[in-house]
């Protein structure tokens, strides 16, 4: 056959590292796709700048024009971030009738409906399993290999920097700043690390994983989102006194005919295989009326993991699978699920407080928590100085941590309303979901 001419539009370091599974595995990736795979162009800033690639001369270009407006392109890989700019060249893209591989998650959570459209409109297909979870497969796994499920719940570790972060928190007994240094000195947070830390990356990734399992269109202000910038080493220590390990989660799952969603630091049983993933890998449990349980785990960026993604879409290009596929991917329905309202979700809830240790502020609290029908389910207070014998200093704060039967986290806000007037407590004070067991 003859060989698929492809153009990638951002050499960065994603673009690179499929440029060298591109070169270097030349023969092996023929064989697979059934046919040679070339890459005509490819679009860089900085034409002196080493790649650690050797690509034919003539390949890199400055112009992005010269990849659109290619004829012999059939395929773009498009790896430039950024929303904006990405979403008008994808567009060009296929309105020229090329087909697209893609990372972008952010692009694809902002603009899929406009962008899948596109696509069928001009008889083309988009593929984005490099978008969610790096190396892991798990975008064939939802869309094609248990197509056979109804997907009844999706959580996931899906930032490997947030997971990163907490391991090395806890491991070493270190604080959210220092270890923050360390992400970043090491390379598995930006200098801006403000969408892995406060769960923007994860909800991105979230969103698309279920619109692909439920047909369902969801933005990012349609559930709670919180990331790990404010928990404290103090939590992480409690969580395990009390059997359980803490995972930035991001949660799908169907209840009663709704969608509950939200990514949010949760409490996982220490048992569990989520609560194992360590380090900056990502995992994904999926559960499916037929399969049952079933988890995915590997790393979830990376120049050479994603970059496998992205080779692999480009296979199934190659081979006619995507064009197969994707006219079938009707992820926009009518009958989509609704998002359960945030007030609506019900879980059980770590509760942390900072209290004066003197007599009635446990029955105050508890009281309050009553009146919201929260029901208690454990405490962990542990012993504080003894006061002076005078009087004088004043009463020691101490941490108060409860556990709470399931109940809805509308009750909870509002609960914390009327927690906030008791004079006796202080800042912060700490929430956080416990996952099912």
């Amino acid at each position: 056959m003859s060989p698929l001419e492809i153009g990638i539009i951002g050499m960065g370091n994603v673009g690179s590292g499929v440029a060298k599974i591109l070169t270097n595995q030349s023969e092996m990736l023929e064989r697979r796709a059934g046919r040679p795979i070339h890459i005509r162009k490819a679009t860089v800033r900085d034409l002196g700048r080493d790649r650690g690639v050797t690509l034919p001369d003539g390949v890199l270009t400055v112009s992005i024009d010269e990849v659109v407006n290619d004829p012999e392109i059939a395929l773009v890989v498009q790896l430039i971030g950024g929303i904006e700019l990405a979403r008008d060249i994808m567009l060009r893209c296929l309105k020229a009738g090329k087909n697209v591989v893609t990372a972008n998650k952010a692009l694809l959570c902002e603009h899929s409906e406009e962008i899948f459209a596109t696509a069928k409109a001009n008889n083309c297909c988009v593929a984005y399993e490099a978008a969610v979870a790096g190396g892991i497969p798990i975008i064939d796994v939802v869309g094609e290999s248990l197509a056979s499920n109804q997907l009844l719940s999706i959580e996931a570790i899906l930032n490997g920097t947030s997971n990163f972060i907490l391991t090395e928190m806890f491991n070493r007994d270190a604080s959210y700043d220092e270890i923050l240094q360390e992400a970043q000195q090491l390379g598995y947070a930006e200098a801006d690390p403000t969408f892995d830390i406060d769960g923007t990356d994860a909800a991105q990734k979230l969103v698309l994983l279920t619109q692909l399992a439920w047909g369902t269109t969801v933005s990012l202000d349609d559930f709670p989102r919180q990331g790990i910038d404010t928990l404290e080493l103090a939590d992480l220590k409690y969580a395990r006194e009390l059997g359980y390990k803490v995972k930035l989660l991001a949660t799908s799952r169907m209840v009663d005919g709704q969608l509950e969603m939200h990514v949010q630091p949760t409490l996982i049983k220490a048992d569990r295989p989520l609560a194992n993933i360590d380090g900056a890998f990502n995992a994904v449990s999926l559960l499916g009326d037929a399969v049952g349980r079933t988890w995915y785990c590997g790393p979830g960026a990376g120049q050479m993991p994603t970059a496998s993604a992205v080779v692999s879409d480009i296979i199934d290009m190659a081979l006619g699978r995507t064009q197969i596929t994707f006219p079938k991917l009707e992820i926009w329905s009518e009958s989509g699920a609704d998002v359960v309202p945030k007030n609506e979700i019900t879980s059980r809830f770590y509760l942390r407080f900072q209290v004066e240790d003197r007599p009635h502020v446990f029955a105050d609290i508890a009281d309050i928590l009553g009146q919201h029908e929260i029901s208690l389910a454990s405490i962990i207070q542990h012993e504080a100085p003894e006061l002076d014998a005078t009087g004088e200093g004043g009463y020691p704060v101490v941490p108060l941590v409860v556990m709470t039967h399931r109940t809805q986290l509308g009750k909870l806000l509002a609960a914390d309303e009327a927690l906030s007037k008791l004079d006796a407590l202080r800042e912060p004070r700490v929430r956080l979901l416990v996952a099912d067991q």
